[in-house]
């Protein structure tokens, strides 16, 4: 698909409403990370997040909250989470939202770490470390986005992750942007547009059962 079709936009979208919803999101899930402890099953913090999404104005969702434990942070979006899962002492989770603001879609995905393993630290900081690289990569160059996650994925490597490529970015617009395009961002051929496109970066561990996730939008450094 060219990137004219790709970037085709809803008559009300509005890019402030954009960074607004994105600015709602981003505290609504900090609020929620300071309340998540371990001991908590998935239910329990999820129990935690409309409230948190809620006191930030959102009155409703066009993707559900999902938040993953331990070895559940290696489950795809729409998979279940495997019950029985609890926060350990020595853990990962993330939470990934979709808020909607004002009949625009949001979208925000952050990881967090409990207790002191290395591993786990590291992951942690260095999903957010290939997430800078890789927007920074496309602010300077300007790849199409099928080179950007060519990128990322050797940025990974070079700190001893694996990028899962199913989590491969998406369009972000006006409720509902599917109607306008419903590809992946790891899939396009042309260079994609600020405000418009999630950048979405998972890193799984080559040897140990859990991963670390982080999204967000691809804007120019003003926007960021």
């Amino acid at each position: 698909m060219s990137r004219e079709l790709a970037e085709r936009l809803g008559e009300r979208h509005d890019h402030g409403i954009l960074l607004e919803a994105r600015r709602r999101a981003i505290a609504a899930v900090r609020d929620l990370a300071r309340r998540v402890a371990p001991g908590m099953t998935e239910a329990q913090g999820l129990e935690l997040a409309q409230p948190a999404l809620r006191a930030q104005g959102f009155e409703s969702d066009w993707a559900a909250p999902v938040l993953r434990f331990g070895t559940n942070t290696l489950k795809q979006y729409a998979e279940p989470s495997d019950p029985g899962v609890v926060l350990g002492a020595d853990d990962v989770w993330f939470v990934d939202v979709g808020p909607l603001w004002r009949d625009h879609e949001c979208d925000y995905a952050e990881t967090f770490v409990v207790g002191a393993d290395p591993d786990r630290r590291r992951l942690v900081r260095d999903v957010r470390t290939v997430f800078e690289r890789t927007a920074r990569r496309w602010r300077e160059s300007r790849p199409s986005g099928a080179d950007l996650y060519r990128y990322a994925a050797a940025e990974a490597e070079s700190l001893g992750w694996q990028l899962d490529f199913e989590m491969a970015g998406h369009r972000l617009g006006v409720y509902p942007h599917a109607p306008l395009h419903d590809g992946t961002l790891a899939r396009a051929e042309f260079t994609p547009s600020a405000g418009l496109w999630m950048l979405e970066i998972q890193l799984r561990h080559p040897a140990r059962p859990y991963s670390a996730f982080f999204e967000d939008l691809l804007l120019e450094i003003e926007d960021a």
